[in-house]
Formats: structure tokens, C-alpha cells, sequence
């Protein structure tokens, strides 16, 4: 048995998009449903609570320039201890949770 044998691999059939989205804009155009505008999103409470958490300082540009500035200037040095540290925390974390 041949480990690269394509003739065994079953290729997914060839699918068009194009003409469904054309029929449903059509079909739509004629019900007077499009319009510029009348899109409504409604958000969870969830993401709600996600976008409000999500700008709360986790990315502070100015700290990421003057590492990039350090990193260019051959001057950014790595603690490989913090690194080892973190990632045991994180293992220890998954791990906690799987329980």
C-alpha cells in the first residue's frame, strides 16, 4: 500500500457562491427589503461584558514601542527564568481547570 497514493483521496466537489448570493440579492432588490441602513445587531450580555473588559489597559502601546526600540537596539533581554515561571503557571492553570 502506497502511503502517497492520490488516487485514494477523495476530492470535495467544486461549489459556487456567486450565483446563490446573486439570486438572494434579486430576490430581496424585488421585496423592497434592502436598504441602506436597516441592519440591526443586537449584542448578548456576554459580549457586552467582553467589549467593556477587552479596553482595559491589557495592551499599552507605549510599553510595546519601547520594546521594539530595545529589540532594534540590540539592547531588550530576555529573562528565561520569568518566561519558565509563566508557563508553569499556565500548565498548572489548564490543568486545575480540567478537573
Amino acid at each position: 500500500m502506497k502511503i502517497n497514493d492520490s488516487s485514494s483521496i477523495k476530492k470535495p466537489a467544486a461549489t459556487s457562491v456567486a450565483p446563490a448570493q446573486a439570486g438572494a440579492g434579486r430576490a430581496a432588490d424585488k421585496a423592497g427589503a434592502v436598504s441602506a441602513g436597516s441592519d440591526n445587531v443586537r449584542l448578548s450580555s456576554q459580549a457586552k461584558a467582553l467589549s467593556s473588559t477587552s479596553t482595559g489597559g491589557v495592551f499599552d502601546a507605549k510599553k510595546v514601542e519601547e520594546i521594539k526600540a530595545a529589540i532594534a537596539g540590540g539592547q531588550f533581554q530576555v529573562d528565561a527564568g520569568k518566561i519558565a515561571d509563566g508557563l508553569i503557571d499556565s500548565v498548572k492553570d489548564m490543568i486545575q481547570k480540567r478537573k
